[in-house]
């Protein structure tokens, strides 16, 4: 019976090296799910929270007119949405039909991971609907 021989030194350092390599590029997909994921998760979470309280800055500012009885003005309810998108420094669009105010927005962050790749950015969105009562 033969044996098998040893492996050389330079052998075992080759190995540990491939080794190291497949941990590293592991663990570096990792910290991207952790750091770009958990980023693009939180400005999706802000996105939906100011679509949100613009829709309802569009409904208050409507209340005026529904108090009254008179008709209401479409434009002044549109600006207080717009005011609060502004004033948050997020892209949006106000959109007033139906009875209903709706309210889209665009947040835009910075990735650093992904970077390495070529993607410089992640868009998240979000969405929200209120109800003009009469």
């Amino acid at each position: 019976m033969e044996r098998t021989p040893a492996p050389s030194r330079g052998q075992r350092g080759q190995a540990l090296s491939a080794f190291v390599a497949v941990v590293l590029t592991a663990l570096f997909g990792v910290a991207d799910l952790v750091i770009d994921g958990g980023a693009k998760s939180a400005a999706r979470a802000e996105a939906e929270s100011v679509a949100a309280h613009a829709a309802r800055a569009a409904v208050d500012a409507s209340a005026l007119f529904r108090a009254t009885g008179s008709p209401i003005d479409v434009g002044e309810v549109r600006a207080a949405g717009a005011r609060v998108l502004a004033d948050r420094g997020v892209a949006g669009e106000v959109t007033i039909s139906a009875g209903e105010v709706r309210v889209s927005t665009r947040i835009t962050t910075r990735t650093v991971f992904l970077s390495l790749l070529g993607i410089t950015t992640l868009t998240s969105e979000g969405d929200a609907t209120a109800i003009l009562e009469r």
